[in-house]
């Protein structure tokens, strides 16, 4: 019984059923032609038997065959006879038509009561004789006689027999519709169906092929996915019992497999870009911050101690300020390398949404009144405090705050921030109406090291989804190049 689990067994099951089907019906088929054809010779027979019958009843008898036909209960002809004869014709010894079915061949009689027959040499459109050979020499007085040993399946046919009467041989001669009409369909009846047969048997292997096809394209289709890289592609064929069944479920298993190593070694890649990172970061911190904080305090003693002349002042103070705006940002990118790379750990306290922002906002309020940029902020009713770190999370509406300005830049806009409740979490959507991110660009923007600025390290926004994380929530973005961005970031409420 497994075996017939199996694809082998169940295809050779079918396409013994499919031969067994097609043997029956063909000798069902054949069966029925030859009972039909049994059934034909018999209905022959029996027309040929009651048309003699009633030929020798008409030579024995004073009355005419139509007028024994015609009486009441009669028993020579039945209907199938009557649908069968064409006619009965008695010819005596001297060759003359006595009597007949059909009107046109009875003897007429004249005013002076004597009959005129019709000779049978007279009848040039009778339908042959069978047999006429066994006749003898009489067979030279039928204008109809052949030579023929059967039927004529192409026209009406004739059957005679003789009779020994007192006045010498009598023949009866009856003569045969012909079912030449039929015979086309019985020829091409055997053949209907088994064109029916082969239709049906193609249809039923035409399935049986799609069904058993099938999986195997959609192996096929799968493994073409997993060549081009995407590894959640699954086989739905797996609950199948057979071996394609099995390939299926193998194939899910192998790409399953797949997914989970590539998901290893992008963490593992991770692991080695953040350990890469934390001795760099570590570098950085001890060789580079020591000279930058000598620098600091020396442009500090520079303006406070070696004031130039007054027309020099405000070019001097530029300079110093420059100066130290660089090594400031230099200080925030070490400081990026160094957050990133260092094991977050997050103290989780109740704090207001609102003023988190606010916050936040604070940092870049001189550089939007200077460049025209409208900030807003909406706070539906009801809104929950939320679990978090105020300084973590400052850092990141921090970095969103900065990119939407700086995505801005001098041409002014609006920067609009919604705070509402989300069942268990509060949401913040924060809105720009910046150049917006490219398509190709928005599904990298929270990779490490991933940024479209010149100036820009690509930590950012990699430290605001490592925040989001560590406080269980969740941060989505969408933009449309040249109409703005929003990004949308769910953190859960504070119980």
């Amino acid at each position: 019984m497994e075996f017939f689990n199996t694809f082998r067994g169940r295809l050779l099951l079918i396409l013994a059923f499919l031969l067994i089907a097609t043997l029956a019906v063909q000798f069902y088929l054949n069966l029925r032609t030859q009972n039909e054809n049994e059934a034909r010779r018999e209905a022959l027979e029996q027309a040929i038997f009651a048309g003699i019958a009633l030929g020798v009843s008409g030579i024995t008898s004073d009355e005419y065959l139509q007028d024994l036909i015609d009486q009441p209960g009669q028993t020579f002809l039945d209907e199938r006879a009557r649908e069968r004869i064409l006619d009965i014709i008695i010819i005596d010894n001297e060759w003359k038509i006595r009597d007949s079915l059909n009107p046109d061949l009875v003897p007429s009689v004249a005013e002076d009561g004597t009959f005129t027959y019709r000779g049978l040499s007279e009848l040039t459109d009778l339908p042959p004789l069978m047999e006429s050979s066994r006749f003898g020499p009489d067979a030279e007085k039928f204008p109809n006689r052949t030579t023929k040993t059967e039927s004529n399946a192409d026209g009406d046919e004739a059957h005679a027999i003789p009779l020994q009467t007192t006045k010498g041989r009598y023949y009866v001669m009856v003569l045969l519709k012909s079912d030449k009409l039929e015979t086309p369909w019985r020829a091409a009846q055997p053949l209907v169906f088994t064109l029916g047969i082969v239709l049906a048997s193609t249809l039923v292997a035409g399935v049986l092929v799609w069904r058993f096809t099938r999986p195997i394209s959609n192996l096929s289709n799968a493994a073409r996915q997993v060549a081009l890289g995407n590894l959640a592609v699954r086989v739905p064929d797996a609950d199948r019992s057979d071996e394609i069944g099995q390939l299926a479920q193998n194939f899910n298993e192998m790409t399953a497999e797949l997914e989970k190593s590539k998901e290893l070694e992008d963490q593992l890649r991770q692991a080695e870009k953040s350990a890469v990172i934390g001795r760099l970061g570590s570098a950085i911190a001890h060789e580079i911050r020591n000279p930058l904080n000598y620098i600091n305090l020396t442009l500090d003693h520079l303006r406070s101690k070696f004031t130039p002349d007054e027309g020099k002042i405000a070019e001097y103070n530029k300079l110093i300020g420059q100066i130290k705006t660089e090594v400031a940002r230099i200080n925030q990118q070490i400081s990026d390398f160094l957050y990133y790379s260092r094991p977050a750990k997050a103290n989780l306290l109740p704090i207001d949404a609102r003023k988190t922002i606010e916050d936040s906002l604070r940092l870049i309020e001189a550089q939007a009144a200077e460049n025209n940029i409208k900030i807003g902020i909406v706070e539906h009713e009801d809104v929950p405090k939320i679990m978090g770190d105020p300084e973590f999370l400052r850092s990141v509406f921090n970095n969103l705050f900065i990119n939407a300005v700086q995505s801005m830049g001098s041409d002014g806009g609006n920067l609009n921030v919604k705070i509402s409740p989300d069942g268990d979490c509060v949401r913040f959507e924060i809105c720009d109406t910046g150049v917006g991110i490219s398509s190709e660009n928005l599904a990298k923007i929270f990779e490490p090291y991933f940024s479209t600025k010149e100036t820009g390290t690509g930590l950012g926004l990699a430290i605001v989804q490592k925040i989001v994380d560590i406080h269980n929530g969740t941060i989505e973005v969408e933009s449309t190049e040249g109409s703005g961005t929003k990004f949308t970031l769910r953190l859960p409420k504070a119980t």
